[in-house]
């Protein structure tokens, strides 16, 4: 991975929610998995990468109660605590490198929308996924959202790994089966569009 804490402090120190590609207003994709999973309102989700990006929001109107946002950058995670207000006590808040994250505990869904991407290099790839699939329970679910073949090759300014349905099945196949794949075009803040592969996986072994 070939970004820093720095970068991305930096990123969110200079630019608003409107001048950053990934932003959504209502994280749709998302949802629309999440919400064809059989998930008890007490699942434990963390949402890896996700910044301030409003799928906390959406998860706690939806009334889901134990969800974690897990970003490198703390400005990030300051800038939705101020959003979501009051609400913001509701959400488990952790301000960590992917790289070095201990979770201490599993989750019946990761989530990780524009943060496995930007791992590079074979090493990394298979430590995120090892800590990935040792993070969810069996039975659990994984849903990955990465640039297509068709997407970009860089994202603020950083080369990133693009992905086929075949190729994202084919890195999580030992610990996971595939649920569904599809593409979908995002439409960026400033009008340019970025095709996206999510992906949702479920966990291998006895629930």
């Amino acid at each position: 991975m070939n970004h820093t804490k720095e970068h991305w402090e930096n990123v969110y120190a200079v630019k608003s929610p409107a001048e950053v590609s990934w932003t959504q207003n209502i994280p749709a994709a998302s949802l629309a998995l999440l919400r064809t999973l059989p998930l008890p309102k007490t699942a434990a989700i963390i949402d890896v990468g996700g910044g301030d990006s409003r799928l906390a929001d959406c998860l706690l109107d939806d009334g889901f109660t134990n969800v974690t946002v897990l970003d490198i950058s703390g400005k990030a995670i300051e800038r939705a605590k101020q959003r979501l207000g009051k609400k913001a006590a509701g959400v488990n808040w952790q301000v960590q490198d992917i790289r070095n994250y201990k979770p201490g505990r599993q989750f019946n869904v990761w989530h990780d929308r524009a943060t496995f991407h930007f791992h590079t290099s074979e090493k990394e790839i298979e430590s995120y996924i090892t800590l990935l699939t040792n993070s969810v329970v069996p039975g659990g679910y994984a849903i990955i959202a990465t640039f297509s073949q068709n997407g970009p090759e860089k994202c603020s300014g950083l080369t990133v790994s693009r992905y086929s349905a075949a190729t994202l099945t084919e890195r999580f196949k030992t610990g996971f089966d595939t649920v569904q794949c599809f593409t979908e075009d995002h439409l960026t803040p400033f009008n340019t569009t970025q095709n996206f592969l999510f992906c949702c996986f479920k966990r291998k072994g006895q629930e």
